[in-house]
């Protein structure tokens, strides 16, 4: 071995998740971070996410080593099994005795009985209880569905189980079943971890290095490194494989000072990469190249994505996600980069990968909603949206009767609808917010002749929008038709809260701070009243859960999905009936 041969006292890229190896950069840091702050919810699930190898159950395991005395933890490490096995594997790890038939079939009852029997000794004791799920993504959904069933298990006053799940991008996507929106309510705190930037990957070698006794300069060069990077695309696990290899190769060959070529011949072995025949040649790179932008492109418009998958956030930070408003070009050509624009270059926040918070039974307003009708068929002719324009007044009055309300004739036709309980809010930032907030709005489109026309966006369907016209006509039409004519600015309505003072942020203080607390207690399991601190948290964390910026402040974006999240029924663009 190479240890010995560069002054090491251990082996510096095992792929064991070692906490000593833990190398901290920010978006790990945060995922600690945010686990902690999940255990404090002390109750619901809690969500650990990240591409395969970029070293979820390191962080666990250095998560582990930082829990309380008094906290009982259940491992489970092979999700592929039945309810009764998953029942018998938790009665097992937190050695409760199992019923005399617990092997027979139909025994779930009795071992749920056994199980809560324990947890409620345990609370008395001053214990509490995790349970931890690695790979969670192998879950079957009847299992999950067991595991959302123990976290009802509570006294008066707490929660005696909570559930931390452990997994790959597939876990967000089984969540996100419908069958498993009462889980993801339940979620209060939830991390994805990305991959390492060119810099981190740089730190990351130097730091296992140093933990292994290294005590002169990193051995790989800076070419090296970065072909390491290159061809591990920062993952860390990978970049282990990688590096143990050529140390290896160094070693044999005496030498001290890894390089490009070391590591190019060592990449060859551990990833069957002989010659790097997985470099494309140029034209061929040329040719893929303009596919990928042309299909991203196509993508962008027709399908753009949720905000957290839009994520390229500067490298080595955790998912970036999308809070709906990006400032607006100096200048922008007429083209189809301003639906584009939310796939191609979001605004970058660090924060977890969210999966959104499905709604409770809907709680009905005071008042009826517009039905929504399905979209009828597309055209390209799109003369009628300039023959058939709506004034600005006429915009927010059709928008208005989406809402049963009629607004009144006044310059600002925005000024009476606070005390009728709505605001206007405006944004400048593509098709992913306005799919995000699943709302109508008008649009102004912008044709290259410079002919402006105001449409309101009724409906949304795959690569389809219904746009209402003046005098109550619609006109349904492809993105692609409109792409080049839009600019990304969207004005819509929501209903606000009491205590809104339309200065853009709600007091979380106060009447509104009740408000906030109660409504957020709905979804995530808290106290109904919280000091400012905890509702802050409660607060980024909702915003994580909805693929917002995790700025803690209950601005008009937070404030609209928390209103779908808890029920309200408000006008959709979605498929079937308003919510």
């Amino acid at each position: 071995m190479y240890e010995s041969f560069f002054g090491l006292a251990c082996e510096p890229f095992s792929v064991a998740p070692d906490p000593r190896f833990l190398y901290l950069s920010k978006q790990h840091r945060d995922a600690l971070g945010y686990l902690n702050y999940g255990l404090r919810r002390a109750g619901g699930f809690v969500l650990l996410t990240g591409e395969i190898g970029a070293g979820k159950t390191t962080v666990w395991r250095a998560f582990l080593e930082q829990l309380p005395p008094r906290l009982d933890v259940a491992y489970v490490v092979n999700p592929k099994m039945s309810v009764q096995a998953l029942l018998k594997r938790l009665c097992e790890s937190l050695q409760v005795e199992l019923p005399a038939d617990a092997d027979r079939p139909g025994a779930e009852a009795d071992l749920i009985d056994a199980l809560h029997g324990h947890l409620l000794l345990a609370h008395a004791q001053g214990r509490r209880t995790l349970v931890v799920v690695d790979e969670a993504q192998a879950l079957a959904l009847p299992v999950l569905e067991q595991l959302r069933l123990l976290t009802n298990l509570v006294t008066n006053e707490d929660k005696l189980v909570q559930v931390l799940l452990i997994g790959q991008p597939e876990l967000r996507q089984l969540l996100e079943h419908p069958e498993m929106a009462p889980v993801a309510q339940r979620i209060v705190a939830r991390f994805h971890l990305q991959t390492l930037s060119r810099d981190e990957t740089e730190a990351y070698l130097s730091h296992r290095l140093t933990v292994a006794g290294l005590t002169g300069p990193v051995p790989f060069d800076d070419e090296a490194i970065r072909r390491i990077h290159r061809l591990c695309r920062g993952t860390p696990r990978r970049i282990n494989v990688l590096c143990d290899r050529a140390m290896t190769l160094a070693a044999e060959r005496g030498q001290h000072r890894v390089d490009r070529a070391l590591v190019d011949l060592a990449a060859g072995q551990v990833f069957d990469l002989p010659g790097l025949r997985g470099t494309v040649p140029l034209h061929a790179a040329r040719w893929l190249a303009g596919g990928a932008a042309a299909a991203l492109t196509v993508f962008a418009l027709t399908r753009v994505l949720p905000p957290w998958q839009q994520a390229t956030a500067a490298p080595g930070a955790a998912s970036a996600v999308v809070a709906g408003v990006a400032p607006a070009p100096a200048s922008s050509p007429s083209s189809a980069a301003a639906l584009a624009r939310t796939a191609a270059s979001p605004p970058s926040v660090a924060a977890p990968v969210p999966t959104p918070v499905a709604p409770p039974t809907a709680t009905a307003l005071s008042h009826g909603l517009q039905p929504y009708s399905p979209l009828g068929p597309a055209t390209d002719d799109l003369s009628q949206i300039f023959a058939q324009p709506l004034s600005e007044a006429e915009a927010w009055q059709r928008l208005a009767q989406r809402w049963k309300l009629t607004l009144l004739p006044t310059p600002d036709p925005c000024s009476n609808l606070p005390s009728q309980g709505l605001r206007c809010h405006s944004s400048q930032g593509g098709l992913g917010p306005v799919r995000l907030l699943d709302r109508p709005g008008w649009l102004l489109l912008t044709d290259p002749t410079g002919r402006s026309a105001r449409v309101l966006l009724e409906g949304l369907q795959g690569d389809q929008a219904r746009l209402g016209l003046a005098n109550g006509h619609t006109l349904t039409v492809p993105l692609l038709k409109i792409a080049p004519w839009w600019q990304g600015e969207f004005h819509t309505l929501w209903r606000s809260p009491p205590g809104y003072g339309g200065d853009g942020v709600l007091a979380a203080e106060g009447p509104s701070g009740l408000w906030l607390a109660e409504h957020l207690a709905r979804l995530d399991g808290g106290p109904a009243q919280d000091k400012a601190e905890g509702l802050a948290l409660r607060i980024r964390a909702f915003q994580m859960a909805q693929g917002l910026r995790p700025d803690g402040l209950p601005g008009p974006l937070t404030l609209m999905r928390l209103n779908h999240a808890t029920g309200l029924v408000e006008p959709t663009l979605g498929e079937g009936a308003a919510r």
